[in-house]
């Protein structure tokens, strides 16, 4: 194991920074328990002269948890579903996919 690897093995232990999620894939996949870290940063987007701005739900697995996320698979935690859309993007090191994902 790397000292990259180790490092994002602590802080998706860690309670303050991480939670449990339900993944599931779409289609027939199994349910399956991961830890998850939630970004959600509010988007800008550009319309003609009009500024919109618009909260995104972002969150990071580790690539250990979910080798193949993708579009249309779930996350389901404290109440709320999430819907994975478009192409999942891995790190450059290859230890985390961040998902873009919208509310079910």
């Amino acid at each position: 194991m790397t000292a990259f690897a180790a490092a994002i093995d602590a802080l998706f232990a860690d309670p303050n920074i991480s939670m449990d999620a339900v993944y599931t894939a779409a289609g027939d996949g199994d349910p399956k328990t991961v830890r998850i870290i939630a970004r959600r940063p509010d988007e800008i987007i550009g319309l003609g002269d009009t500024r919109i701005r618009m909260a995104t739900a972002m969150f990071d697995v580790r690539v250990s948890e979910v080798a193949a996320p993708a579009e249309d698979d779930t996350l389901e935690f404290g109440g709320e579903t999430f819907v994975v859309q478009g192409e999942p993007v891995r790190d450059r090191d290859g230890l985390i996919w961040t998902l873009d994902t919208r509310p079910a």
